[in-house]
């Protein structure tokens, strides 16, 4: 550990001297600086008491370094390069199957439409018990995940455990280019509203958007609602291109301004757009993140449209891909991007950080107004602030912890099995008698779990016997501990509804693949409700937008 943070320091201090000295000094003191890296590491390889791993301890130093600096700077060795890739393409080699741990075993959760893993049979459901001849059981989740993948056009095996069939079935595959869609669903809500939900921003991403509306338009659509929840962001050109779709062509979309003046660029639409009238709603939620505050951000600028929702993330960084030696990379941020009214929506400080490390948000004595194209205010400093605020709320820990453990995964698998036909998505409801076979079949389940209050309560009672007092309130303590375990042996029926919306979307999965699970939950959303009433309502549209 000694000599882990050596490294550092040593490391920290040259970027620390690089930053007040001219270039010609920089330069001395980069090379001066990565001399006594490469002695000391010498050194340390051969004298330290034990023997060193050397990748390992030089991986532990680079990411160190780049953790001082933010989250999005990041060393990519070469065997982390391909996924990498996949994240910023949305394309790979395999069969078109995403699986996911149960405890020890491997599960296919989703089938994607059109690939080998839907051709050839495979199912939700199924568990994966050996790739080729390999066992899984003796991998691990990343091993695994690479020898699921691999080089289009070469053939793998899967020997998968399916439930309701006694011995285990071999299927064959071909790998193909698997291209993950941008937007996994769209549709008319009604006879007149437009629902387009982008969950990624990937090559095409602005094409498919556009497509989307351009077919629902054809069928009546005249409102629109671009769901951005959740999105984490992407390419910078594909936000520029989904704006485009609603503002017209030559208007600034977002800025970049970084230390070297390469780096600061204007980004306009460059093409006619597809419909500069169309009412539009963005939905958005703390985990709209980057490329989706841009096309939020530069839709509330030019009040194109009504943001509904949560505070979005607040990432307000650009970062680039460098290629460095033996095939891997590095992941910089190069600058800070600026929407079209000049607001910079960056909510941590890197630059300035406490002194045990940690980083501060934007003061709100700090953040500045702005105006939109009406004359709306707009701050800066902290994510893109909704037009309608709606609270979402997280699910129950309970229900966190019968999803993590696969506790209805599991109980959709059986029910599909006893009911194979299919189903509506907008018209299925779990009914009360099922629900109940739900909660008799968990009886014998162990799903024990620790609530935040029994967390908060230990915590209290510790420090009553450090203060002494713990004699005083143990009465009272003890009383309470028992209301909270009684309270729990009824929460499967205090938080129905949020697991029984989880457990419909399981269900209508095993029959329609994702677009049935994301349509099966449109009646429980209560962002989609409140996007269709504005849509439905032109006066108050206009009126939060100050358009006369």
């Amino acid at each position: 550990m000694k000599t882990r943070y050596k490294v550092l320091l040593l490391i920290v201090v040259a970027l620390t001297a690089l930053s007040f000295t001219r270039p010609a000094e920089r330069y001395f003191e980069i090379a001066k600086n990565l001399d006594i890296f490469a002695t000391l590491f010498k050194e340390v390889n051969a004298l330290y008491v034990d023997d060193v791993n050397p990748n390992k301890l030089v991986r532990t130093g680079i990411d160190a370094m780049l953790n001082s600096l933010d989250p999005y700077t990041n060393y990519i060795p070469e065997d982390e390069v391909e996924d990498y890739r996949t994240i910023n393409t949305g394309q790979y080699g395999g069969i078109g199957a995403i699986t996911r741990e149960l405890g020890k075993r491997t599960v296919v959760t989703m089938i994607m439409e059109g690939f080998g893993a839907q051709k050839n049979g495979l199912k939700i459901g199924d568990e994966i018990i050996k790739i080729d001849d390999i066992e899984l059981a003796k991998l691990t989740r990343e091993e695994s995940g690479q020898l699921m993948k691999g080089q289009v056009g070469t053939p793998v095996t899967l020997t998968v455990k399916r439930p309701g069939v006694e011995q285990p079935i071999k299927i064959d595959f071909k790998r193909e280019r698997i291209k993950v869609n941008n937007v996994p669903y769209s549709g008319m809500l009604g006879e007149d509203i437009a629902y387009i939900q982008l969950s990624d921003f990937t090559p095409d991403a602005g094409k498919e958007v556009r497509n989307a509306l351009i077919a629902l338009k054809e069928k009546g659509a005249k409102g629109v609602i671009l769901d951005l929840r959740g999105n984490p962001g992407g390419l910078l050109m594909e936000a520029v291109n989904i704006t485009n779709i609603f503002i017209p062509k030559g208007k600034l979309v977002v800025s970049t301004k970084g230390k070297i003046p390469e780096n600061n660029l204007n980004y306009e639409t460059l093409n006619a757009p597809t419909d500069v009238d169309i009412p539009v709603t963005v939905l958005i939620n703390r985990g709209s993140a980057s490329a989706s505050e841009i096309v939020a951000g530069s839709v509330q600028d030019y009040d194109r449209g009504v943001i509904i929702g949560e505070k979005s993330f607040g990432k307000g960084l650009v970062q680039v891909s460098r290629p460095l030696s033996y095939n891997s990379q590095l992941k910089v941020t190069t600058a800070k991007y600026y929407t079209a009214t000049g607001r910079c929506i960056q909510v941590l400080d890197y630059a300035h950080r406490r002194e045990d490390g940690s980083v501060e948000s934007i003061p709100d004595s700090l953040k500045r107004p702005f105006k939109t194209s009406t004359g709306r205010t707009v701050y800066d400093g902290g994510g893109i602030d909704p037009d309608i605020i709606s609270n979402a709320v997280e699910a129950h820990l309970v229900t966190q912890v019968l999803f993590e453990k696969g506790f209805l995964f599991d109980f959709a698998t059986q029910y599909v099995l006893k009911h194979p036909e299919p189903v509506s998505p907008r018209e299925f409801a779990l009914s009360d008698e099922t629900y109940q076979e739900f909660v008799n079949w968990m009886k014998n389940k162990n799903y024990s779990y620790k609530s935040y209050l029994e967390y908060e309560l230990e915590k209290f009672q510790a420090e009553a016997k450090k203060e002494k007092y713990y004699g005083d309130l143990k009465a009272q303590l003890d009383q309470i501990n028992n209301r909270i375990a009684d309270s729990k042996k009824n929460e499967l029926m205090l938080y129905k509804e949020e697991i029984k919306m989880l457990l419909e979307e399981e269900i209508v999965g095993r029959h329609l693949l994702e677009r049935g699970s994301i349509e099966v939950g449109f009646k429980y959303d209560q962002d989609i409700k409140k996007a269709i009433d504005i849509l439905h309502s032109p006066s108050q549209y206009k009126k939060i937008l100050n358009q006369n």
